[in-house]
């Protein structure tokens, strides 16, 4: 077997900046890796998780121009948390508002999780812009996609967790988690907001490794980063991303002739993988690569090692 690929060494931006995008939000940005060298935009996941040092590195800095962004009311954007005005469609207009401020006429798109969903509605939005497609942890906001996690699926590989997700939410309200938790990360009580938040991400962070990471578990239950991940991320899920029972996997004939690798850990348990099996079967140009040992993060050694083959290969 080949040796792994590793992410590449840490960089700093080489440029950073806001920009303003109306209904009072402000996004971070910044450019890192080669100015003028192959145009790629990162999409972070949650939503509301924001972008990481650790995330620049899925590139060759010397063949890529790298823009990262935080996504409304996550990270470093503001204001902080914010729900409103914060629809995937939003997003995607903020994304052609960044690539024209950028300059460039087309870029690839990278996203993982949530960043693959925003990926494949913007591709489908805007095919002419996209060169190509590298996706992780497909998620499309179909109704059996939200049940697994919220209502049976991932509770019956987590049983020992599942308790603590309900534990906020009286017996009287599980009939519709998601809506109980909105009541509570929406509502005036700040304890019971962060509480819910905590127990929220919690819930995913114990979902999205193979083997457990109590360094990711602690990133996912530091106060703001809670908070801003569930209020955005139950937010979305009560919408379902805006979008029609099964759209992003119908509309992928718009992808026709886009270049594109899905990178899909066998074992993961956020995001299943029969959602990337579904996009491959509608999308029979995309190189499916199912990793035998992966879960959902990017940073498990096989799916880090597929994603940096996926972004090499593309700037050649």
């Amino acid at each position: 077997m080949a040796e792994r690929r590793t992410l590449y060494p840490p960089i700093e931006p080489y440029e950073t900046g806001r920009l303003e995008v109306g209904d009072g939000h402000s996004l971070y940005w910044e450019r890192c890796g080669t100015r003028g060298a192959k145009p790629v935009v990162f999409l972070h996941g949650g939503p509301g998780a924001g972008c990481s040092p650790d995330h620049r590195r899925q590139f060759d800095p010397a063949r890529y121009d790298i823009l990262l962004f935080d996504q409304r009311g996550c990270g470093r954007s503001t204001p902080h948390a914010s729900l409103e005005a914060n629809t995937t469609w939003h997003l995607v207009a903020d994304m052609e508002r960044l690539r024209e401020m950028a300059g460039h006429e087309r870029w690839m798109v990278y996203g993982g999780s949530w960043g693959s969903t925003l990926s494949l509605a913007y591709a489908q939005t805007h095919p002419e812009r996209v060169t190509e497609l590298v996706l992780r942890g497909i998620f499309t906001f179909r109704q059996s996609e939200l049940d697994w996690l919220y209502v049976k699926g991932a509770s019956e590989i987590f049983p020992d967790k599942w308790p603590a997700f309900l534990a906020p939410i009286p017996p009287e309200e599980r009939g519709d988690i998601v809506a109980a938790y909105q009541r509570r990360l929406t509502g005036s009580d700040r304890a019971a907001q962060v509480e819910a938040a905590k127990a929220w991400s919690k819930w995913e962070a114990e979902t999205v490794t193979l083997l457990p990471n109590p360094h990711v578990i602690e990133e996912f239950t530091d106060d703001e980063f809670a908070v801003a991940i569930a209020r955005i991320e139950n937010h979305y899920m009560i919408h379902k991303g805006w979008l029609e029972e099964g759209q992003l996997i119908a509309g992928a004939t718009k992808l026709k002739g886009i270049p594109g690798v899905i990178v899909q850990g066998r074992y993961d348990c956020c995001t299943p993988p029969v959602t990337a099996w579904d996009l491959k079967q509608a999308w029979p140009e995309v190189e499916l690569h199912m990793i035998a040992d992966g879960g959902h993060l990017f940073s498990e050694p096989g799916i880090t090692d597929a994603l940096i083959r996926a972004t090499d290969a593309f700037a050649r």
